[in-house]
């Protein structure tokens, strides 16, 4: 027998909180109709918390703004042209979108009219479970079967999938991210099928666009299910064509990954899990200026680059060292917490059978303070040396002396290391 799907849901905290009553309230001013729309309401019959309110109505962007304003609530209007305004009631921000229909598309934009229609409003987004609209009240609407789909992990598109898809490529990656998301089983096979009939058109889409989407299918729990997926249909190779996904080594990584933060070191980062695609567990083709073409093509941030740039470069050590508590130590010192760990878990990945002494040793990069060296250009040239590359020399290997040391020497003992460093090379031999 099958259960009876939900007609309402219970009110929660973030439906019936001031911000939010205070913008229905300004919205609905003379009767206008005002309903919670898409993910909010997914995630609500889900237990879920939201990461954002959207909500829909058919008042134009005009109307609505001019309402908010009354109320004396801040509009901001994000996206006029397709009949977005943000609603400011702090310490939230809502969506409120007027309903439409699309009348021109090209992959990546759309063409909109306004109007009043609940039922056309949902036949142009995206999937069934995003389709789902609440009252204020937890009433809810379902024009699209969202309700059903949503009971039974099923992930698909609205109507056509070969039109949803061609309306907004970015759909393609959506799918990916919601089935790792919310499917319980095998992806629906219409939808799969159109994801991978559109991957030769996905160079239409922004690398900003690509990015964003990408980075959050590698934060879910389940980027695995997403990835094999998407390597499978050619989609991954098509915003990649370096990638190569191995499922044992990224199960590994996420694993390792997990551990560390259970065991109190940082949270899983995404990081790690571009490059373990990038980098194939063999030794693979040559890759240099790999990273830089990656962080060209998804329009990565400076301190971005450098990290992908770090986790592609050459390791600079090996699992071997992890044994010694002072070679460790001076690895931190070189590298950088950051970096080490990368570096750890990238290892990792492919010695499983090292897994203990790696997560050990990642756990302590969270809470390791890199030691500061006692000495300074100044102290050296202090002794009559003029500024030039014999200071440096100096210095630096003062400095290496001090690692070998386990950063023991305090500043007197590094002094008197420097006086007597200075002594011998004026002695000569």
């Amino acid at each position: 027998m099958t259960a009876a799907l939900p007609e309402h849901i219970p009110p929660t905290d973030w439906m019936t909180a001031a911000p939010t009553r205070a913008v229905l309230a300004a919205l609905g001013a003379g009767g206008a109709t005002v309903r919670f729309v898409g993910g909010c309401v997914r995630d609500a019959i889900l237990g879920l918390k939201p990461d954002d309110i959207d909500l829909a109505t058919p008042e134009t962007p005009d109307v609505v703004i001019r309402r908010l304003e009354k109320a004396k609530l801040k509009a901001v209007p994000t996206g006029i042209a397709h009949g977005t305004v943000t609603a400011v009631a702090p310490p939230g921000t809502f969506q409120v979108t007027t309903l439409r229909h699309d009348v021109a598309t090209d992959g990546r934009h759309a063409e909109v009219v306004f109007g009043t229609d609940w039922a056309a409003d949902a036949q142009r987004r995206d999937f069934t479970i995003n389709a789902l609209y609440a009252d204020a009240d937890g009433r809810l609407h379902d024009f699209t079967g969202g309700r059903a789909d949503l009971a039974a992990g099923i992930v698909r598109f609205i109507g056509d999938p070969e039109r949803r898809v061609a309306e907004d490529y970015l759909r393609v990656l959506r799918f990916f991210r919601f089935h790792a998301r919310f499917a319980k089983g095998e992806p629906d096979a219409a939808s799969l099928a159109a994801c991978a009939a559109a991957k030769n058109r996905l160079d239409r889409l922004s690398g900003e666009r690509i990015r964003d989407e990408l980075l959050k299918i590698l934060a879910l729990p389940n980027a695995a299910a997403a990835l094999g997926l998407m390597y499978q249909s050619g989609v991954l190779q098509a915003l990649l064509p370096e990638a190569r996904f191995e499922p044992a080594r990224f199960d590994a990584l996420v694993d390792l990954q997990r551990a560390v933060a259970a065991s109190g070191g940082v949270e899983p980062e995404v990081w790690p899990r571009l490059a373990v695609l990038l980098v194939p567990g063999d030794a693979g083709p040559a890759r240099e200026g790999l990273a830089d073409r990656i962080a060209d093509r998804l329009r990565l941030s400076n301190a971005q680059r450098l990290r992908l740039n770090g986790l592609l470069a050459p390791p600079t050590f090996d699992i071997a060292a992890l044994a010694d508590d002072t070679a460790f130590s001076e690895i931190l010192y070189r590298c950088g917490t950051e970096r080490c760990r990368d570096q750890l878990l990238l290892l990792a990945s492919v010695a499983p059978e090292q897994q203990d002494v790696v997560i050990r040793r990642a756990v302590a990069t969270a809470t390791w303070q890199r030691p500061i060296f006692p000495l300074r250009g100044a102290d050296i040239l202090a002794l009559g040396f003029s500024p030039g590359p014999t200071v440096s020399a100096l210095l630096n290997d003062l400095e290496s002396w001090w690692v070998a040391g386990g950063f023991r020497a305090d500043r007197e003992a590094c002094l008197k290391r420097l006086r007597a460093r200075v002594q011998t090379t004026a002695e000569g031999p």
